[in-house]
């Protein structure tokens, strides 16, 4: 191996008579040595290296340590990822702690022993270099397990809903999107718009249970200057408005029954008028609409229209609860982190272990947006560099199934897919770790993914 393909270790050492002891101290790795902080950010900016070693009494403070903390400050900000191990005599306890505390990966009290030194070194490398790997796997995954531009997934029930989604875009039908609230509607909505031919068009959506009633169809339709108090000028509606795009109609069982008759006439003569209008409007313009209402109750009880409904659902979508998503509450919660991580400035890792099981019991009763709340406020909070189950304030474990499965072989098959897909996703596709998880050889593992279909 040439010394261009090793490791660089960074010393920063002011001492001469260690600086020549260190460098000849450790074998496999490229040493480059500063004396200061000035000289140690401009070897971190050209050589990027995955360790660094820092004595913390430095020019022009070699007798105390706050050069040296500002220098573990600087690295940790330029390069958060980076190993730093610092070395001092002065206040080691105090120093140690306040060390850590901004970030550092050890500490180590002077007189240094080298041995000991070059363990500590060899482990932040090692750590390093999973890390590394961890954040790979993760890229790869987020790059895998993005369905539909935006919807992250991986469970074959979403990816199921993704294939209709995508059958469905092309053809310019109406279609409606039936799901509990907080999966994901208006996601797909947006996705089945940007997979038409409309896609250049507005997309525009209007949430029909958010607007009073005596507004709404305002709202949808617009109105003329002075059609009512307060019309001080013609406004354009929510209909109008998706000329040559997509209407997306969200909580579109909240609308209330005169307000559906005139919505069928749209629909049926694809023409409008402003209230307070007389000439009429052709608007042509495709509508998506969602719902978490029994829309076939209420057409049987006659608070929704049948010909409004069989109008609207030309194609019917369900979208399974996050409950029912295999393996994605885990996959959705690590996104999050890391999405919100960024956004918040947070320097975090990811989940830790007790919180990739607390999530993967939970049941959302809130679905994705609860997952989502969660996650934004335990970034938020998070003492660690990794979120756990307390952070995300989860005790309660999945409840039980009320409904027991007659076929034992069909319960078994479902069970063995659930575990199989969960274990892929708690450790991200390794297939030796999941065999681990799930008990069992790799051989075996491979031979039941083979049996039911499964890809890692």
């Amino acid at each position: 191996m040439s010394k261009s393909d090793l490791p660089t270790l960074l010393i920063v050492e002011d001492d001469e008579g260690l600086q020549r002891q260190l460098k000849w101290a450790y074998e496999g790795y490229e040493i480059v040595i500063a004396g200061d902080r000035k000289e140690a950010i401009e070897l971190l900016r050209a050589h990027e290296p995955k360790v660094v070693t820092l004595d913390l009494g430095l020019p022009p403070d070699p007798d105390g340590v706050t050069e040296g903390f500002a220098t573990l400050e600087e690295i940790l900000a330029l390069q958060p990822d980076t190993k730093v191990i610092v070395a001092s005599g002065h206040g080691a306890r105090e120093s140690a702690l306040k060390a850590i505390a901004l970030g550092a990966y050890d500490f180590y009290r002077k007189p240094v022993d080298i041995d000991e030194l070059g363990h500590i070194v060899k482990r932040a490398f090692h750590l390093h270099d999973i890390e590394d790997e961890n954040r790979r796997l993760e890229s790869a995954a987020g790059d895998d397990q993005t369905v539909l531009g935006n919807i992250v997934s991986a469970s074959p029930e979403m990816l199921k809903v993704a294939h209709t989604i995508e059958r469905v875009a092309s053809a310019d039908v109406s279609v409606m999107l039936l799901g509990a609230s907080g999966t994901g509607k208006e996601l797909l909505a947006k996705a089945v718009h940007d997979q038409s031919p409309r896609k250049d068009g507005n997309f525009i959506a209007i949430n029909c249970a958010a607007i009073p009633e005596n507004l709404l169809e305002a709202e949808l339709f617009g109105y003329e200057r002075g059609a009512f108090t307060g019309a001080v000028k013609t406004t354009e509606g929510k209909i109008e408005l998706a000329q040559g795009g997509t209407l997306f109609l969200d909580e579109v069982g909240d609308i209330p029954l005169p307000l559906q008759v005139k919505l069928l006439r749209f629909l049926q003569e694809r023409v409008i008028e402003r209230i307070g209008g007389r000439k009429p409007i052709d608007v042509d313009t495709r509508i998506v609409c969602a719902t978490h209402r029994d829309l076939d109750a209420m057409t049987a009880e006659g608070s929704f229209r049948e010909d409004l409904y069989y109008r609207l659902a030309e194609i019917v979508v369900p979208i399974p609860p996050l409950a029912q998503r295999t393996g994605d509450a885990v996959l959705l919660a690590r996104y999050f982190v890391s999405k919100y991580a960024k956004d918040l400035n947070r320097n975090l890792k990811g989940l830790a272990p007790d919180a990739v099981d607390a999530v993967d019991a939970y049941s959302w009763p809130g679905n994705v947006r609860e997952l989502e709340n969660r996650i934004k406020r335990a970034v938020i909070m998070a003492d660690g560099k990794h979120v756990t189950a307390g952070d995300l304030d989860l005790q309660g474990g999945a409840e039980e199934d009320s409904e027991t499965t007659i076929n034992l072989r069909a319960a078994r098959e479902v069970a063995d897919r659930k575990a199989i897909h969960q274990a892929l996703t708690r450790t991200e596709n390794n297939i030796s770790g999941a065999a681990k998880l799930l008990g069992i050889s790799r051989p075996t593992l491979y031979d039941l993914m083979k049996q039911y279909k499964l890809s890692a």
